[in-house]
């Protein structure tokens, strides 16, 4: 019997041993495993700066970075004693006592979370600094990552307070958080937010950027003011509660308004700023499924754009805003347009940060009220509201590579809207094309004949832009030269009905939703600039769209593939109507309403001018067989507009891309390129001899010379005409035609 428990005895011993053993290593491995993930003593000692992620351009120059600014440029000596007051009293009243952990405030923390479900933090400014300055976090974390990373944080809070003062731990903490708007560090923030250095924060000013702490998209004071103005109160109650402030200060601090800078709020000056905005916001949407931190791990961005082109387009953009801004300030009278101005100033106040931040009815008035009679305030929104605006792409339409983006008539910082991607506006009559191609893909051919006279459809009943009509007119020429009435009598017919014509533009590369009317042939339904450029690309790409793209490849700080970007491709229409619709275009920049490209740009180009009621908004997409370019021309304010003839789009918005393409092809020495017709698609040459003489001989009945340049036409004889197109010449020799 004693044998037997003796035996039970030893086993059972033997059985804890071996679990006191098996926990104890899985022990030991979780200690490894959580050490293994701590920054080193010399990482410790000297944090590493973060590295700035490169934009290299498809010419393999370096376009720009993004980077954390003013890093360690802070002396925490010259920051404000309340700013730091209300970090503490915010973010971690027992700083001053604590290890880097503050035990007490954590439990007290998990308590409250587990019976109210909510999810209330307990991390001290050491763990903070820990998890900003070092990478902590797990790829893909899990809940159990998450506990992980909690424990790192703690270690290496006390690692850290170990190795650094108070004094030094805060100032670290105050040169690498991040307050939004591409602000880390307090110098950074204070320049962006307000303006000015640190040292020179008010109170009121200072507690707002502690607000920004907890979240700079919940408590942005610019999209979410009174988020931001309750944010900003709680941290002056914090410091009320702290005492260091007193009742009275508190009391007149929480009533004051916020009053943020004017002006640029990301100052990233390159030589295309608005793209490397569209790079940024690209990059931003991806970082959750890569885990990468664009400001600090060195990536290296390959994107699409051309330097080369793009220095191009800035000077030719900036040129002719700078010529045209003296047209418009000589033709616009604010004195007859006063109702405009007034509205526009109305706006202004009331959407202002500054007036949704006063809360009492009588104080925002008193605000309105002294903006609106302040002469000095209503001269800035003349000078805002009547500054003209272009947006400018060009695409490659065999791969979608954009190549060029001028998003605004300011180049040097990337503020405010981006005019290619950010804007929808009417096209006016650069919509046709869109249209006309149903119109070809339906069986009509250019020599297509409709009455050029006004009808009445329903109530519809469009005007030609010179009040001129007449009798037949072929498609072709209504096209050429942009006859509304031509266009309005394809979609009230089964021509190329609105249905159809909007089922077309989604697969040539439109996405905002367009109204299927009838009006739709005069481009009524707004349009993304990208967007358009992207449906004429498919016209140059033989029918097929692709789908334009900026950014080419990533990689990390070690040269490491990321991930690449390939274009997306689909058949939109068919070779033969692309081919078709390209050679009535090319007809547009001959005789039509395009035809002053050719005092700049010599080379086969195809393309439509746009213009909008009352001159609202001036356009002109054009492409060659290489390069497709849109320009938009306007007003921020839709109110504000050109009121003449120089309103026009071939006036306006054609000479920015004329001007770029002759630079363009010259300086880079682009090849000379035809459009090729594809089969199915007829054509005919004629002999110059016989064009000579008045007689016009077809080419396979004796002629045998053959040289096809669709890039400039001449006006033959209708008996020399195929089915009412319009032959070509190319170098007075020979002529051809296509339908």
């Amino acid at each position: 019997m004693q044998t037997q428990q003796n035996k039970n005895s030893s086993k059972n011993r033997k059985l804890k041993i071996a679990i006191s053993t098996f926990l104890l290593l899985i022990f030991i491995g979780f200690g490894i495993y959580i050490v293994s993930g701590l920054p080193s003593l010399e990482e410790l000692e000297n944090p590493v700066p973060y590295l700035a992620s490169k934009v290299y351009s498809i010419d393999g120059e370096l376009l720009g970075q993004f980077f954390i600014e003013n890093r360690i440029e802070t002396d925490i000596d010259s920051v404000p004693a309340h700013l730091i007051n209300a970090l503490i009293a915010t973010e971690d009243r027992k700083f001053y006592s604590h290890w880097g952990v503050d035990m007490d405030r954590f439990i007290k923390a998990m308590i409250k979370n587990v019976l109210t479900f909510s999810k209330e933090g307990a991390s001290t400014i050491t763990q903070q600094l820990a998890r900003n300055l070092y990478n902590l976090k797990e790829k893909n974390e899990s809940d159990f990552g998450k506990v992980i990373r909690k424990v790192r944080e703690w270690i290496t809070a006390v690692q850290i307070e170990k190795n650094y003062t108070k004094k030094e731990i805060l100032e670290l903490y105050l040169n690498i958080s991040y307050f939004g708007k591409s602000a880390y560090g307090i110098e950074t923030a204070s320049k962006i937010y307000f303006d000015k250095k640190a040292k020179d924060l008010s109170l009121t000013e200072g507690a707002l950027l502690i607000a920004l702490l907890k979240s700079s998209v919940v408590y942005d004071p610019e999209r979410r003011m009174e988020n931001a103005f309750r944010r900003r109160n709680v941290v002056l109650k914090n410091l009320y509660d702290m005492e260091y402030i007193n009742e009275a200060t508190f009391n007149r601090a929480k009533q004051e308004r916020i009053v943020l800078a004017r002006g640029q709020k990301v100052r990233l000056k390159n030589d295309a700023p608005h793209f490397m905005e569209h790079i940024r916001q690209q990059m931003e949407d991806m970082r959750e499924r890569y885990g990468y931190d664009l400001y600090r791990d060195g990536l290296s961005i390959y994107t699409t754009i051309d330097l080369r082109m793009q220095r191009i387009a800035n000077k030719v953009v900036a040129d002719h805003l700078l010529e045209y801004q003296g047209i418009f300030n000589k033709n616009w009278n604010w004195d007859r347009n006063k109702s405009i101005l007034n509205a526009l100033v109305d706006k202004n106040i009331k959407t202002s940060p500054e007036y949704k931040a006063i809360t009492g009815v009588a104080e925002k008035n008193n605000y309105y009220y002294k903006l609106k009679n302040d002469p000095s305030y209503v001269e800035s929104i003349r000078a805002i509201e009547s500054t003209i605006q272009a947006g400018f792409v060009i695409i490659d339409p065999k791969n979608g590579h954009i190549r060029v983006m001028v998003g605004g008539q300011n180049q040097e910082f990337a503020y405010g809207l981006n005019h290619v991607t950010q804007i929808r506006r009417q096209p006016g009559s650069s919509f046709k094309p869109l249209v006309y191609a149903v119109a070809v893909d339906n069986g009509y051919y250019p020599s297509y004949p409709l009455l050029n006279q006004k009808f009445d459809y329903e109530g519809w009943s469009p005007d030609n832009s010179d009040f001129e009509y007449g009798g037949y007119m072929t498609l072709r020429e209504g096209l050429a030269k942009s006859v509304n009435v031509i266009a309005g009598r394809l979609t009230i017919s089964e021509i190329a009905p609105p249905n159809q014509v909007v089922k077309y533009a989604k697969r040539m590369g439109i996405n905002t939703a367009l109204s299927p009317y009838p009006s739709i042939a005069l481009g009524t339904s707004e349009v993304v600039p990208l967007e358009l450029a992207a449906a004429y690309s498919t016209l140059a790409n033989d029918g097929i769209y692709v789908k334009p793209i900026s950014i080419l490849r990533i990689e990390d700080k070690n040269g490491i593939l990321l991930d690449e970007f390939n274009p997306e491709f689909r058949e939109a229409i068919s070779p033969q109507t692309s081919a078709i619709v390209t050679n009535m275009m090319q007809d547009v920049l001959s005789y039509g309403t395009g035809a002053g490209v050719r005092r700049y740009f010599h080379r086969p180009a195809a393309g439509k001018t746009g213009t909008t009621q009352d001159y609202a908004d001036a356009w002109f997409v054009g492409f060659t067989p290489q390069l497709v370019g849109t320009v938009w021309v306007g007003f921020d304010d839709r109110r504000v507009k050109f009121n003449g003839w120089y309103g026009q789009g071939a006036r306006a918005a054609m000479p920015i891309w004329a001007k770029f393409m002759a630079e363009a092809y010259a300086q880079i020495k682009l090849p000379l390129k035809y459009f090729e017709l594809p089969s199915g698609v007829g054509s005919y040459e004629f002999c110059k001899d016989a064009l000579d003489q008045g007689e016009y001989v077809l080419a396979n009945e004796g002629c045998p010379v053959k040289i096809v340049d669709l890039a400039v036409t001449s006006k033959l004889p209708a008996n020399c005409s195929i089915h009412g197109g319009t032959p070509r010449t190319n170098r007075g020799n020979t002529g051809e035609s296509s339908w």
